[in-house]
């Protein structure tokens, strides 16, 4: 049974998200912010984290550079599920090491075939 951390700064997507994931057998932990991220995912060390991109304070690509950089994180893969569709953010997507990327909305199944 995998363990995800799903950041979303909206309660309706992690909603969702967490829906779709725990009928799918997954444990699900969250965290509406960036900053909030990094300590859950320390604290709980998912085997996968779902991140959304737009969030205030700490967005999800700079959330994932520190994650990147911290020795209890590093290895944990990241999927970005977000509504920022531009070739760019792809690509940083891909830079930062994403595991991922999901443009919202999103279907059940491309969801689960990122786990």
């Amino acid at each position: 049974m995998k363990k995800v951390l799903v950041v979303d700064d909206s309660p309706v997507d992690i909603q969702n998200l967490q829906r779709i994931l725990s009928d799918a057998g997954a444990v699900v932990v969250t965290a509406t912010s960036g900053a909030e991220a990094l300590a859950v995912a320390k604290r709980e060390l998912p085997q996968l984290i779902m991140m959304d991109v737009n969030m205030p304070g700490l967005d999800g690509f700079s959330a994932v550079r520190q994650l990147s950089q911290d020795p209890a994180t590093k290895g944990i893969p990241v999927v970005f599920v977000t509504s920022k569709d531009q070739k760019a953010d792809r690509v940083f997507a891909q830079m930062l090491g994403a595991k991922g990327y999901v443009t919202k909305p999103y279907a059940p199944d491309t969801i689960l075939s990122q786990l």
